[in-house]
């Protein structure tokens, strides 16, 4: 496969998983491409003109050529200075790498990871908020995702790429959407007594029995083992967390447990406020279930996957060349 074979894999996978659906993928595509006609020519040729196919702007080739013939990746979590140069070192120790492959954003897909918080709306609309007071909260929690990350050093891990000539890819919505998915379909449609039942069937998942093992499994922040689930609602994907505002909302919708890869404490203290249960799965093993899923697509079109940066691979499918 090629560079761009893989970017559009990704990007493939991730609108299928969209927890909008297709229709509300389309219509956000529609939306970018209304924003960019009503721009005076001026200042079309400073719109981000890939937003019109893609709806994921923190999943982008960072550095490298497209047309570049991949075999081997080396795929991780991060994919900062520090795995740009390891990927470098690997290469002169013989290891022949072609494409790293990182899951949170760097330069400009860090820059604008307030964009993909769109997602929201229409996950919490879904999870009974409506549909007008998601999209309020979410366009303020988008303005401070913005402000926070907007002082960061974006171009750091690229121009290392750059210099030392290392091919890098960011997927970041794609894979937090299928693993989304993934745990939407694991979880829901099932009935659960307390909340401990809950933990007990994530802690099954092979990723999270081995994120156990290093101390960092999932977990209940808010409630306790014994309290009853009520409805239960899966949160894996929209670029970061929500408003703690949100976690109010969400209770007067009647959600019971809700289940997120991390949770800040700020927000854990409104959630026990709100007398909603919540079960942190742990960030890395909640990654790795997506990007795992993906991979394996990958090698079974014969490409070589090597992990790293706190991904736990697990392997739910055979290689092309198995």
């Amino acid at each position: 496969m090629t560079i761009q074979e893989i970017y559009q894999l990704a990007l493939k996978m991730g609108m299928e998983a969209d927890p909008r659906g297709k229709e509300g993928v389309q219509a956000y595509l529609k939306r970018q491409k209304q924003e960019y006609d009503q721009l005076p020519k001026s200042k079309q040729e400073h719109f981000d003109v890939e937003t019109l196919t893609n709806p994921y702007s923190d999943t982008r080739i960072l550095y490298g050529d497209g047309k570049k013939k991949v075999k081997k990746v080396m795929a991780g979590i991060d994919s900062n200075g520090a795995e740009v140069l390891l990927f470098d070192r690997l290469n002169q120790k013989g290891m022949g790498l072609d494409l790293l492959i990182g899951h949170h954003p760097t330069g400009h897909a860090l820059a604008s990871l307030h964009e993909v918080m769109d997602i929201q709306v229409d996950t919490f609309a879904q999870s009974g908020v409506p549909e007008n007071v998601a999209y309020s909260l979410f366009r303020e929690t988008m303005g401070m995702v913005k402000r926070k990350f907007g002082p960061l050093n974006h171009s750091q891990t690229v121009d290392a790429a750059r210099l030392l000539d290392v091919p890098l890819l960011a997927l970041h919505t794609v894979w937090d959407n299928i693993g989304d998915a993934f745990m939407r379909k694991y979880l829901l449609g099932k009935s659960y007594g307390t909340v401990a039942d809950v933990l007990d069937a994530i802690c099954e998942i092979p990723e999270f029995k081995e994120a156990i093992k290093g101390k960092a499994g999932p977990s209940i922040v808010s409630g306790s083992d014994k309290a009853r689930t009520g409805k239960v609602v899966v949160s894996f994907t929209g670029g970061t967390n929500p408003s703690k505002e949100l976690y109010k909302a969400l209770a007067e919708a009647g959600v019971g447990t809700l289940v997120e890869m991390h949770i800040p404490e700020d927000s854990v203290q409104e959630l026990k406020k709100s007398h909603i249960n919540a079960i942190d799965v742990g960030h890395m093993a909640a990654d790795s279930i997506g990007a795992n899923i993906f991979l394996d697509e990958l090698e079974k079109q014969g490409v070589d996957v090597v992990p790293a940066s706190g991904l736990i691979r697990v392997k739910r499918s055979k290689s092309k060349k198995s």
